[in-house]
């Protein structure tokens, strides 16, 4: 606590450049950026954040946060709906990062990569508000708009790797879309396709928010390049009951790109993919 300022006088002081700050943010197109509440305070809001530092009510710097979608709410219709987009991204990722904060409140706040590997040691909520926040991040930017979508291409690095563990892409996408059937990952969770530390490709489906980062999950730990949640609040508002048609609507939205670029990372760094947030 600053001895020579009352709260009050602190927040007046800094009034002006919160005001500033927030007209900068509102003025950028939510597909165009990818700025999170620490790009705020460092582009305009310098004395907020020098100010607000000294009030110990406040969030850590580290806090974890929701990252922006890297387009609108509609971009991925109609494969997903806007709607569901909305829930999913501001009330359900929302709910998992407040609640991750929330148990880390006054303990050390790693990277989320970090926190990753020994979730499981670290209790239920770490484990699942943890993996919440770290799976749907990797979410949101594997996916991106309908007609992108047709243009980005797999790596010759990474189709290499799919045609060794599975013959073809065709065939991935096959044994991808058993793996995520009702009758395969029953209730909710995710399916993935993961690298080993050879780089070699597999496919893998963890129970609620768990994911192959998790020491004890599965029976090594995997890095995923490729990853759907099949979570009933990810599909239930246009698709209902119907998982497999959601399943194969998916493919028509992930960016090859991103995958290869996951790809890469995984294999040269023999580690998870670091996600926004």
């Amino acid at each position: 606590m600053i001895k020579s300022l009352s709260l009050f006088s602190l927040l007046a002081g800094t009034a002006t450049a919160w005001t500033s700050s927030l007209s900068m943010k509102a003025d950028i197109p939510v597909a165009s950026t990818t700025s999170s509440r620490r790009d705020l305070f460092a582009k305009g809001g310098a004395a907020v954040a020098a100010g607000l530092a000294a009030v110990t009510t406040i969030a850590p710097a580290n806090a974890y946060e929701v990252p922006d979608l890297l387009y609108p709410f509609e971009a991925l219709e109609p494969s997903i709906d806007a709607p569901t987009m909305k829930i999913h991204h501001d009330k359900h990722h929302a709910t998992y990062v407040a609640n991750l904060n929330k148990a880390l409140e006054g303990k050390p706040q790693p990277p989320i990569l970090d926190l990753m590997a020994n979730a499981l040691e670290a209790g239920p909520a770490v484990r699942n508000n943890g993996g919440g926040h770290y799976n749907h991040a990797f979410f949101w930017d594997e996916m991106t708009t309908p007609d992108k979508s047709k243009k980005t291409q797999v790596s010759k690095q990474l189709e290499s790797a799919i045609n060794k563990a599975f013959g073809s892409m065709d065939e991935m996408k096959k044994q991808f879309e058993a793996r995520a059937a009702p009758g395969a990952l029953f209730g909710s969770g995710w399916v993935w396709v993961v690298a080993d530390n050879n780089g070699d490709l597999k496919l893998v489906g963890t129970p609620n928010q768990d994911n192959p980062l998790m020491k004890g999950v599965l029976d090594s730990i995997y890095f995923p390049i490729l990853g759907l949640d099949v979570w009933e609040h990810a599909y239930y508002l246009k698709y209902q009951n119907r998982r497999p048609e959601y399943v194969s609507a998916w493919w028509n939205v992930v960016d090859w790109n991103k995958v290869s670029d996951n790809y890469d990372v995984v294999v040269k760094n023999h580690a998870g993919v670091p996600v926004r947030g």
